[in-house]
């Protein structure tokens, strides 16, 4: 459960940090955005090493999953576009292959 905690957290922050570019960049904001939306990125780095994943690899993967959810989530709350079907029937497959890659039994 923290991993998903952490996930989303890191979700957060990379999608704040990826918009404040998105905003300077094709929304014609300030470059001002870009203080927040680096330490935001910076952010969402640390949070991945403290998932509790013996693999980096592993984890990228597996966070993969949450990030689409956080996306289309972002995608609803922030930007007012709510998700159609396909959106949602998209993010879940995507929550159960980060959940297969987290909990599968794995041998040693």
């Amino acid at each position: 459960m923290k991993t998903y905690v952490v996930f989303a957290g890191a979700a957060l922050a990379e999608i704040a940090g990826c918009f404040a570019f998105w905003a300077w960049l094709r929304l014609d904001k300030s470059a001002l955005w870009l203080l927040p939306g680096i330490a935001a990125l910076v952010l969402f780095a640390y949070l991945l090493t403290a998932t509790e994943s013996d693999a980096a690899g592993r984890a990228y993967a597996a966070y993969g999953g949450i990030y689409i959810v956080g996306a289309i989530a972002w995608l609803w709350g922030v930007e007012g576009h709510p998700p159609d079907r396909w959106d949602i029937v998209g993010a879940c497959i995507c929550l159960a292959g980060s959940g297969v890659i987290l909990f599968a039994p794995r041998g040693a």
